[in-house]
């Protein structure tokens, strides 16, 4: 009985001395353990985050290349050349507006830019056309059909056909005192400021304003047209003609013509003496002014009509 009373006293001795070292030896383990377990979390935080920007940079030049650029590209042509007095500089667009304006000297300039964005603005040609009557320069787009490509024809022929091409090609020219000016675009404005010559302006979508000391014409669809000119000495008819939009024309004191003028939605308002001829209204008016003979018809659907004398040139 005392050998075992001794034996457990020694036994309890040894662990009460152990315990502080077992302790510190635990306290080590948890260090290491909670040490590894950082390292690995941190480890696998810094893979799963790398992975992640892979990823998403993978998305992203995928998702780049899916999406289409709309960023535009633009390239520009210029012409410059003489036209005899007397002789015409026309330009025919498709979409884009065109600007004519006085030129310093004797030569004809165009600028033509070139916008696109879906569409490479190569594939459209500005094309320069001499012949007797004077220059004509051309937007030619890719044809749709390949049995007809499209060309570049003096006046109303040739043939000019667009499809699925968004390029925007706006002219710019400059005209010498003297030479006339033919503008021909389908979706955009036409503006003539302060020519000296003869002006014949023609579009679908836009409108179209004409300042010249010589005649004008003018026929759009969709938009307005505002013209004054300085010379009434026309021979073949003279036409304004628009669908939606109002017109307001300016001719020279002196002038001389037979008028017939017709509007469905607006009003009609002159400032000339006008001797009735025919039916005369608010929407309706065929009369003459002075002499009368030269023939000048104004008509549009939805707009009022604005006939008034201008000052001497």
């Amino acid at each position: 009985m005392k050998t075992k009373l001794m034996t457990t006293i020694l036994l309890t001795a040894l662990c009460l001395l152990a315990a502080p070292f077992a302790l510190e030896q635990l306290d080590n383990l948890q260090h290491v353990v909670g040490k590894w377990t950082r390292n690995t979390f941190m480890s696998s935080l810094v893979t799963v985050h790398a992975s992640e920007r892979k990823a998403d940079e993978n998305f992203s030049a995928a998702h780049n290349h899916l999406v289409p650029q709309t960023a535009s590209t633009s390239e520009e042509f210029r012409w410059s050349g003489r036209v005899a007095e007397g002789k015409t500089i026309e330009v025919k667009g498709i979409n884009g507006g065109v600007r004519a304006e006085p030129a310093q000297g004797n030569e004809v300039e165009v600028i033509a830019t070139k916008t696109g964005r879906r569409s490479d603005p190569k594939e459209v040609e500005i094309r320069v056309v001499e012949h007797g009557g004077g220059v004509t320069i051309c937007a030619v787009y890719p044809s749709p059909d390949s049995s007809r490509p499209n060309d570049c024809v003096p006046g109303e022929g040739g043939n000019s056909n667009v499809q699925n091409n968004d390029v925007d090609v706006a002219f710019r020219v400059r005209v010498p005192r003297g030479v006339r000016f033919s503008g021909r675009t389908v979706n955009g404005g036409i503006d003539a400021a302060t020519l000296g010559g003869d002006v014949d302006a023609k579009t679908v979508n836009g409108s179209i304003n004409i300042n010249t000391a010589g005649v004008a014409r003018a026929k759009t669809v969709n938009g307005s047209i505002t013209a004054s000119m300085g010379r009434a000495d026309w021979s073949a008819p003279l036409e304004f003609k628009t669908v939606n939009g109002a017109i307001n024309l300016e001719l020279p004191p002196g002038t001389s013509a037979e008028v017939k003028a017709e509007t469905f939605n607006g009003d009609i308002n002159t400032t000339f003496p006008i001797t009735a001829t025919g039916r005369v209204g608010r929407r309706h008016l065929n009369g003459t002014i002075g002499a009368g003979g030269r023939e000048l018809s104004i008509k549009t659907v939805n707009g009022s009509i604005s006939l008034r004398g201008g000052s001497e040139r």
